[in-house]
């Protein structure tokens, strides 16, 4: 296992892999855990240079009680990036993607390109509403119904069908894995301060945003948001739920390589 020492003095765990190739980070959602990218990683490794990072206050990482931000978080994956070397594209999903965002506006010399998934540049009421009772479920120690709903708000009813004894086993270790709790309330609360949809046409380098038909969660108007701010952003719709990278990682991969190869060409 390998670590990155913030400036604080967080420990934040990353993992390589693949030996040559584009160099690739891949950030994760509000889960905070590098995990959530197996399936992808495993698409990529034969060709592609990746580093996968969990995020402070989950995963691996170390959980101090805060104070948590997205500015605070993309600080340590410039961080990173710097200790390890060199710039790379930038991969996000959901939370990852706000992450990027606030990559590509104020650590721009460490990303070659971004490609944000599934995510949102400012919060509006119904996401405030969302986020604030996911929020609430955590402080009042309903560990377990905050994971089954984050269940049923990511995944499309035939995942649920297909998986439902590895969900509920997440379920059953929700207490344990997201403590503590006081921590992971605090990481959701820090979703509602997102907002850089302003800065967002400052964004020069070469972008796409994915947006998932079936995402409750973060709907595709949000991303559509994003990729018309951005003035040379792709905008791609695919079928699938807000998770569809967990769902479909042969299809996720091959997007993410396109877009590398593409931004390669571009950077060249």
């Amino acid at each position: 296992m390998a670590f990155f020492t913030a400036a604080d003095g967080c420990r934040i765990h990353y993992e390589t892999f693949g030996a040559s190739g584009p160099r690739v980070a891949l950030i994760p959602g509000l889960g905070g855990d590098g995990r959530f990218w197996a399936g992808v990683a495993r698409q990529l490794e034969a060709d592609h240079r990746l580093i996968v990072t969990d995020h402070r206050g989950a995963g691996r990482s170390d959980r101090p009680e805060g104070p948590y931000s997205i500015p605070l978080i993309a600080s340590d994956v410039a961080g990173l990036l710097a200790h390890t070397g060199e710039p790379a594209h930038i991969i996000g999903h959901s939370t990852g993607g706000a992450i990027a965002q606030v990559l590509a506006l104020d650590h721009a010399d460490l990303g070659l390109s971004y490609l944000i998934s599934s995510s949102w540049a400012r919060a509006d009421a119904r996401f405030r509403a969302l986020f604030t009772a996911r929020a609430e479920l955590l402080e009042t120690g309903m560990a377990g119904t905050y994971q089954r709903l984050g269940h049923v708000l990511c995944h499309e009813p035939s995942y649920l069908e297909t998986h439902e004894k590895q969900l509920e086993e997440a379920v059953a270790a929700a207490p344990r894995s997201l403590a503590p709790l006081s921590v992971a309330a605090a990481r959701v609360r820090m979703l509602l301060d997102h907002d850089r949809l302003a800065d967002l046409p400052r964004i020069a380098a070469p972008a796409q945003v994915i947006a998932a038909t079936g995402d409750v969660l973060t709907p595709p108007a949000m991303s559509q948001a994003i990729a018309a701010a951005i003035p040379a952003a792709r905008y791609t719709s695919i079928e699938g739920a807000h998770f569809h990278p967990l769902a479909d990682p042969v299809g996720f991969a091959a997007i993410i390589r396109r877009f590398v190869a593409e931004s390669e060409q571009q950077t060249s």
